[in-house]
């Protein structure tokens, strides 16, 4: 049986999904894909960049979780919003320097990792992809963050900067995370667009009480918002899961989808 799946959709973002839905044809590449995308130096960090056929009008800022560009999923989840029309490009948030693929192996410590890679770190890496998007005579641009990432496409669509004010250019016009960690109600808040939340039931990092909490400061933004919970699911299933348990599969792909649907319309 298929997880359960439900969705708390502000009025106008559900109004605006009735009119069709432009990525039926749109599928997710399976883990074992071959990554199709390039990494070029731009503004001085290392960036993926991967592009749809044809010319794109619009692009996707793909944040990534702890396991940094580094980690094939990420790429290929990347590679599949190029598949559905966007052009998409992906900064190396760590430098070269990711978390390893297992944060539970010996001597690494997460509380000194994300204490080395907080905002004054990663905003900056975060504007160049956006520069280098801008430079390609792109306007209209969503930012995707996933876990760790997700923190960072909200600070994006909020135009925050590192010290907590207004950067020299605009943010994106529509945001999307999943399973996002460490994000707070000033980020929430600060959204200047649509913003979309996809979340695992199972999550240490956003429990039953803080989803309710975020929904209602998504609600008070007075910015169009989705919010969607995927039964049988833990932190994480935005990228890695077990693609032989149909359960899991489902909620990455309809994850997906998700936010396709939500760029597709904001964008």
């Amino acid at each position: 049986m298929l997880p359960s799946l439900f969705g708390i959709l502000g009025a106008a973002a559900a109004t605006a999904w009735a009119y069709g839905c432009p990525v039926a044809n749109t599928s997710i590449l399976a883990n074992n894909g071959t990554p199709v995308g390039k990494e070029e130096v731009h503004n001085g960090y290392n960036i993926y960049i991967t592009k749809p056929q044809g010319n794109a009008t619009a692009a996707v800022l793909y944040l990534t979780d702890v396991f940094g560009i580094q980690l094939a999923q990420n790429k290929l989840l990347a590679d599949s919003f190029a598949r559905a029309g966007f052009l998409t490009v992906a900064p190396d948030m760590f430098n070269g320097t990711p978390a390893p693929g297992d944060i539970n192996v010996p001597g690494f410590n997460t509380t000194t990792f994300l204490d080395r890679h907080g905002p004054a770190q990663t905003d900056p890496i975060v504007a160049a992809g956006l520069a280098y998007i801008r430079s390609l005579g792109i306007a209209r641009i969503g930012a995707t963050g996933y876990c760790y990432g997700g923190r960072y496409a909200f600070r994006a669509g909020g135009n925050l900067t590192s010290a907590g004010g207004k950067a020299n250019t605009p943010g994106t016009q529509a945001v999307f995370a999943a399973h996002p960690s460490m994000l707070t109600d000033a980020e929430i808040s600060a959204i200047q667009g649509p913003a979309s939340v996809a979340a695992a039931e199972t999550d240490a990092m956003m429990p039953a009480a803080r989803r309710t909490q975020i929904t209602s400061l998504l609600q008070a933004s007075g910015k169009e918002y989705s919010f969607a919970v995927y039964g049988g699911t833990h932190h994480g299933f935005g990228v890695r899961v077990n693609e032989t348990d149909p359960r899991q599969r489902f909620a990455k792909e309809e994850a997906f989808l998700q936010a396709v649907r939500w760029f597709s319309v904001w964008l």
